[in-house]
C-alpha cells in the first residue's frame, strides 16, 4: 500500500476561495428616516453651505415693523362740517321743524354740540309769562329781547369751551326788532343762519299735530309763512323739507353749512 507524500491532511483537498460576489447596492433609506451622507473623496473638502456672495454696495437699512398695540385706526373723517366748532341759527315759521332737526344734528355731530331753542328759554319764565299768541305788545318783546339775550350768552360760553352752537326762532326777514342783526350782536359775526322753509301746506299739518301754546291758529300760521317768504334772494341758504324726513333734513343743513366754511366770505 502506498501513501501520499506528506503526512497529515497535507493531501487532503480543501477548498479555497471562489469568486467575490459583486457589490450590492445601498438599501435607500425609509422614507422619513435620515440616510448616510455619500461618501467623499479624502482629498474633497466637507460640504459647506452656500454662501451668498456679499455685495461691495451698502445694504439698505430694513424698516422696523412696528409691534402691535391694539390701536384700531379711526375712519376717514366724513364730509360736511367735521369737527369744526360752529355757531348756527335755524330760521323758519312755526312747523318748519326747526326745533326737532336742530336738535338732530347737534346729537349726530362727531364733536360736542349744543342746541339751545329760543321758545324752550322764553317758557323759562313760569309765572307772568307774555304768551305772544295773546298779542304782540311790550311785555312779550321783553321777554323776546330777554331770552335772545339769554340764548346768545349761553352760546357764546358754549363756543368760548370749544363746543358748537346751534340755535333756532322763527326770524322775520321785515322785523329789525326780532330780525338777524339782534342775534349777530349777541352770539357773534360768525353765526351762520340757514332757513328752513317747506310748504304752507306742510306747516298747516304739523301745527294741527301740536298742543298747548305751541299751536297756532290757522291763519297766523299762513301769515308767519308768507313773511318769511322774504328770505328768498336775501343770500342765505334755504332749505326746502316738504318732503325730507328728519335725518334727510339734517344731511341737508350739514351739507349748505359746510359750503359756507368753503367758501371764501361764506354767504
Amino acid at each position: 500500500m502506498q501513501h501520499g507524500v506528506g503526512g497529515g491532511d497535507a493531501g487532503r483537498w480543501q477548498p479555497g476561495p471562489g469568486p467575490s460576489a459583486p457589490p450590492q447596492p445601498p438599501i435607500p433609506p425609509a422614507q422619513g428616516w435620515p440616510g448616510s451622507p455619500p461618501p467623499q473623496s479624502p482629498h474633497q473638502p466637507p460640504h459647506q453651505p452656500h454662501q451668498q456672495q456679499q455685495s461691495s454696495y451698502p445694504s439698505q437699512p430694513v424698516p422696523a415693523v412696528p409691534e402691535p398695540t391694539g390701536h384700531i385706526p379711526l375712519p376717514p373723517a366724513v364730509a360736511g362740517t367735521g369737527g369744526a366748532v360752529l355757531a348756527v341759527l335755524l330760521i323758519g315759521p312755526a312747523g318748519a321743524g326747526k326745533t326737532t332737526v336742530a336738535r338732530h344734528w347737534a346729537s349726530t355731530r362727531p364733536v360736542a354740540t349744543a342746541h339751545v331753542s329760543l321758545d324752550d328759554v322764553r317758557e323759562w319764565v313760569c309765572s307772568g309769562f307774555a304768551d305772544p299768541q295773546a298779542g304782540w305788545n311790550e311785555h312779550s318783546e321783553a321777554q323776546y329781547r330777554l331770552a335772545r339775550r339769554t340764548c346768545g350768552f349761553a352760546a357764546r360760553n358754549y363756543l368760548a369751551n370749544g363746543i358748537s352752537c346751534i340755535l333756532d326762532d322763527a326770524v322775520f326777514p321785515d322785523r329789525p326788532v326780532v330780525g338777524l342783526g339782534g342775534w349777530k350782536r349777541h352770539v357773534g359775526p360768525n353765526l351762520l343762519p340757514v332757513v328752513l322753509l317747506p310748504g304752507l301746506e306742510i306747516v298747516l299739518e304739523r301745527n294741527a299735530a301740536r298742543s298747548g301754546n305751541r299751536r297756532l291758529s290757522d291763519e297766523e300760521v299762513a301769515r308767519i309763512h308768507g313773511r318769511m317768504a322774504g328770505w328768498y334772494g336775501s343770500g342765505l341758504p334755504i332749505i326746502d323739507n316738504s318732503h325730507l324726513d328728519v335725518e334727510g333734513t339734517a344731511h341737508a343743513l350739514d351739507e349748505a353749512l359746510a359750503r359756507a366754511l368753503a367758501a371764501p366770505g361764506g354767504w
